[in-house]
């Protein structure tokens, strides 16, 4: 058995519709495998794939008031100030756990105390596969109506910008209806 696989379906924007041009954030049902243990969650899986590409670079400690790594809701998007990265915000429930690098490996590590470990390479091909698995159902929807609030809108682009770094990828995703 692979120390970590991820995985998601039944997507759904909020309102549980199959495509939903006014929601920016895709829902769904994860199952997570770290060695013999399983874990369900029904979260934003968007935000679960970019704080999961966010761990091919960073640690990511499990913390009461940060968010977790499948979180419930990412209810705001805030914006760095070039739009280059984003902090997601939400409620404090969600499915969390540790990635620790450790040299050309990485460490997970459950509420639960329970570790597992696999190499940086095998991760980042789980991690890659997953997040393009959430892009997919982007594209494969109608394109976003633009928000009217810098906010919002700024959120959103720095969502993606950061994303396509993150992933090596060429972007930008046609981010909102012409």
């Amino acid at each position: 058995m692979d120390p970590f696989r991820i995985d998601a379906t039944d997507f759904a924007w909020i309102g549980g519709a199959a495509d939903d041009p006014a929601d920016y954030c895709l829902h769904g049902h994860v199952t997570v495998e770290m060695g013999d243990i399983s874990l369900e969650f029904d979260g934003t899986v968007s935000a679960a794939a970019l704080n999961l590409l966010k761990t091919l670079t960073q640690d990511k400690i499990m913390n009461r008031w940060d968010i977790q790594m499948v979180p419930c809701c990412g209810h705001f998007l805030i914006a760095s100030a070039d739009l280059q990265e984003v902090e997601i915000s939400g409620c404090d429930s969600g499915l969390d756990w540790s990635v620790i690098h450790e040299g050309g490996r990485v460490r997970f590590i459950l509420p639960s105390g329970h570790e597992e470990a696999e190499s940086l390479g095998a991760y980042r091909e789980e991690v890659f596969r997953f997040a393009d698995k959430i892009e997919a159902h982007y594209l494969a929807c109608r394109p976003k109506e633009r928000p009217r609030d810098d906010f919002d809108r700024n959120g959103y682009i720095a969502f993606w910008n950061e994303w396509y770094r993150r992933r090596g990828k060429a972007g930008p995703l046609p981010l909102f209806q012409p």
